[in-house]
């Protein structure tokens, strides 16, 4: 690291520079413009720069030097240059608009919270400094959320550019509940959070055969998962087209409808079907029970082709969820058998009703008998109905349009498995390390923000998590560890001049190396103070 310094006539430029190899080529990495600093400052820190490796020997050079620990910098500059790496900060593009979503984004992965507590979190952290952010505060922050969703579009395809995908797209929904009433997209609807009397928002997302995201989109809570997948066939079309395209959805994504949409494209499709459409299915001859045999089975009717598959596991984990209903019925009839046998005057009909109604509840009415004798209720199953119920335990078909020469059967399940990559970001991105709920924002355009956001900080975590396969820590853990690096600030005469970074300790310094990240000697230190308009302390009771 070494200070550039050029004098034109009256005019000088300083620049803190540092030199780096990229693929055996030395290059150079601007730090900080340091033009505004005074010659006896610049003249200062060229010294600092001189004794860097010997802190000792600069302290004894002037008596007007003092050390002060600055602020966390380990966990910010880990994040930054893992958001330059996968182009993000380039995506995002370098105004001041740009560094703030950029912050947005490394806060998230940092500490998830409110725009409240990630200017409170830019404070303790050195954001500004490597960012190259004056001071700001939260109303700056949301007015960012508004010009991230005026963005979006851009900036996916600045990142897709970078990364264009291969003709495969996965494609799924999630939804997530919210604590308030007001939110521009809340409503009533399928709640996969199984929160009952909660409004949501349903979320897509797309991305390619390797499960990294490539557009976000929020809709009103109560959109049907079919009604979606219009605009992300626009959206492949329009924007990430190009060559064989193939669409992977879940079950009862890609219906009928969407099917003939995709094919107005010239797009195909791998999808699953559901119970009632395999039962149809087999009635009509199309497919065979015993096929089911097979390890991977393939029908092919006319133009559309089915695999048809097995899993064991899965057949018996259906088997032991029916057995573990069974004995939660029981349970009830025993307990009321027992209020009938203590209280002679209570209704027979009343109890009989309570375990109808439970049974109805657990889904398992049409295969077991439920009775009475001498006001006793008896419960037994129907060999017929249970052998039917569990006729298909276990078994799924998939469904797709793509002929044997362009993909195997083996192609096609595979390839279907890949929606689990899907999952996981949402699985992710919900509740372990991004947790994008509460959303504390109302506003439509806000709440898109939100969540392209939060797509962005999954980008990250997933390279960090490859990265640190090895390592027995989780990427939380590894980031908070992270966090605990300081910087040193250097002052002249109690005015900031540089922070100088600290070796680490071993911890560190593995998690750094395991994902390729190299740490300045020394960043710049403006001392600018971040904080919030709103203070903690108006809303604490004394």
């Amino acid at each position: 690291m070494y200070i550039d310094s050029c004098k034109t006539g009256k005019y000088s430029r300083h620049l803190l520079r540092e030199n780096y190899r990229e693929k055996g080529k030395i290059k150079h990495r601007t730090i900080a413009n340091l033009s505004s600093c005074s010659e006896g400052e610049v003249e200062a820190m060229k010294l600092a720069l001189k004794h860097k490796h010997d802190l000792s020997a600069l302290i004894s050079v002037s008596a007007d030097m003092t050390l002060r620990q600055g602020k966390s910098v380990g966990s910010v500059w880990a994040v930054y240059d893992m958001a330059r790496r996968l182009g993000i900060a380039d995506a995002l593009g370098y105004s001041r608009q740009g560094k703030l979503a950029l912050w947005q984004v490394i806060a998230r992965v940092i500490d998830q919270g409110s725009r409240l507590s990630a200017v409170r979190l830019a404070g303790s952290h050195a954001a500004c400094d490597i960012l190259g952010l004056d001071a700001f505060n939260e109303d700056d922050l949301y007015a960012n959320l508004e010009w991230l969703a005026k963005k979006q579009t851009d900036i996916e395809d600045r990142l897709y550019r970078r990364n264009p995908a291969q003709g495969l797209f996965l494609y799924d929904v999630t939804s997530s509940y919210l604590e308030g009433e007001c939110n521009a997209f809340a409503a009533f609807g399928y709640n996969r959070d199984k929160k009952r009397g909660k409004r949501q928002i349903v979320i897509g997302l797309l991305c390619d055969a390797e499960g990294r995201p490539l557009s976000i989109e929020v809709f009103p809570g109560n959109t049907q998962d079919t009604t979606t997948l219009a605009s992300q066939i626009r959206k492949i079309a329009e924007r990430f087209g190009g060559g064989e395209i193939t669409l992977v959805g879940d079950r009862g994504m890609i219906k009928n409808r969407q099917q003939q949409e995709l094919s107005e494209h010239e797009f195909h499709y791998i999808t699953a079907i559901t119970k009632p459409q395999i039962e149809t299915l087999l009635k009509g001859g199309i497919i065979q029970l015993t096929l089911f045999d097979q390890d991977l089975a393939e029908v092919q009717d006319q133009d559309v082709r089915y695999i048809l598959r097995c899993n064991p596991v899965r057949a018996q984990e259906q088997r032991a969820v029916r057995s573990d209903k069974l004995a939660s019925l029981q349970k009830v009839i025993d307990k009321g058998n027992a209020y009938l046998c203590e209280h002679p005057r209570a209704s027979l009909d009343i109890t009989l009703r309570n375990v109808q109604e439970r049974a109805a509840k657990l889904n398992i009415s049409d295969w077991v008998v439920i009775g009475t004798m001498d006001r006793h209720i008896t419960l037994h199953t129907n060999g017929e109905a249970l052998q039917a119920e569990s006729m298909l335990d276990g078994c799924y078909v998939l469904k797709t349009d793509l002929k044997p020469q362009q993909a195997t059967k083996e192609v096609v399940h595979n390839r279907y498995k890949d929606l689990a990559l899907v999952e996981k970001a949402f699985r992710t991105s919900k509740t372990v390390e991004l947790e994008m709920r509460p959303i504390h924002v109302t506003r439509a355009s806000s709440t898109r923000g939100h969540a392209f956001v939060v797509m962005l900080a999954y980008l990250i975590i997933r390279e960090l998590a490859h990265a640190w396969r090895s390592i027995n820590l989780t990427v939380g853990e590894g980031v908070r560890e992270l966090s605990s690096l300081c910087a040193m600030d250097i002052l002249v005469k109690d005015k900031p001049l540089c922070a100088r970074i600290p070796e680490p300790r071993a911890s560190i310094t593995a998690l750094l190396a395991a994902a390729d990240i190299t740490l300045p000697d020394v960043i710049s230190s403006k001392g600018i103070t971040v904080a919030t308009r709103k203070k903690l302390a108006e809303n604490r009771k004394t």
